[in-house]
């Protein structure tokens, strides 16, 4: 029983070290994305390489990692609870619902993505907040107090949790098609090409995992078909997290209402999908990073 207790540990550090280095390699592009999304007035005329330059000059190097420290906190729970709710959701859809093969994988995928939301999303909030602002224009000073004043001044815990909706709808065919891409792929590499594709993992033989440059192929390819899905209603979630912030937030109280506003006002490539190129190259190296830290940290904990 203690190994099987120290499981669930190990497989939450796992999860969370693999979130944190994923989140870190790519903050600055995180941040610039967010700038763009909600066409900041500092920096909305500019295209993404232009954001990347002007906020050093603007901001100093370190604004490119403005938001990250409420990121890190988040990202860690958010990282062990998405993967080990996604091991958890796959042994209870196997057992219970008797369903196994790709679509349990989706449906774990999607289900570990909602419960992880849930339980970081606040910090989440606080952290678009923290990275939406200019130097020298600071409304919130830190992360308990943005904390704080999201939760006096825009209504307790619903304040907190504005956006949730297009998060969570959002997240489903994001966690779902990025688990299910990664899983199908490895699949199908290990069974059509063990040799080439394939090594024995380092703490089970008997077991065959993907080579590291495979994982991280693979894990790249699932981000960005997940990425591109789901992609408007994370413009729509940014915009409604920000509320308050905006000047033409009335717009935007809703999920339905914040997408055709968006649409109305930018249209698809320059609204919905504004920053989505900025997205691909951030999002690729970070599920890349963060599916193949999991495995290695796997191995490294004895997982398999």
């Amino acid at each position: 029983a203690a190994r099987r207790d120290f499981y669930w540990l190990r497989s939450f550090i796992a999860g969370g070290v693999a979130g944190c280095c994923a989140k870190t390699t790519t903050a600055p592009l995180d941040r610039v994305k967010i700038l763009l999304q909600a066409h900041n007035h500092h920096y909305k005329h500019l295209g993404v390489f232009s954001t990347l330059c002007a906020v050093p000059k603007k901001e100093g190097y370190l604004g490119l990692y403005k938001g990250n420290g409420a990121m890190m906190i988040r990202i860690f729970p958010y990282g062990a609870i998405q993967f080990m709710a996604f091991d958890q959701y796959k042994k209870v859809i196997k057992k219970q619902l008797g369903i196994s093969g790709h679509v349990h994988r989706l449906m774990a995928g999607s289900m570990a993505g909602i419960t992880a939301v849930i339980c970081t999303y606040p910090l989440d909030m606080v952290r678009v907040r923290l990275a939406f602002q200019v130097k020298g224009e600071h409304k919130y000073m830190g992360i308990i107090h943005a904390f704080k004043m999201i939760y006096t001044k825009e209504g307790g815990f619903s304040g907190l949790y504005r956006g949730l909706m297009p998060t969570v709808v959002g997240m489903a065919p994001y966690a779902g098609f990025s688990f299910f891409t990664f899983g199908t792929l490895k699949s199908i590499g290990l069974a059509q090409a063990p040799n080439l594709l394939g090594r024995p993992s380092l703490d089970n033989p008997d077991v065959l995992v993907l080579k590291t440059h495979v994982n991280l192929l693979c894990g790249g390819i699932a981000g960005a078909i997940a990425q591109t899905i789901s992609y408007p209603l994370d413009v729509t979630r940014r915009r409604m997290q920000l509320g308050a912030v905006l000047p033409d937030s009335e717009k935007c109280l809703t999920m339905v209402q914040t997408l055709k506003y968006v649409y109305q006002q930018h249209g698809i490539r320059r609204g919905l999908y504004r920053g989505l190129s900025l997205n691909y190259i951030r999002c690729i190296p970070s599920q890349a990073v963060a599916f193949t830290t999991y495995e290695l940290m796997k191995q490294f904990l004895h997982l398999n």
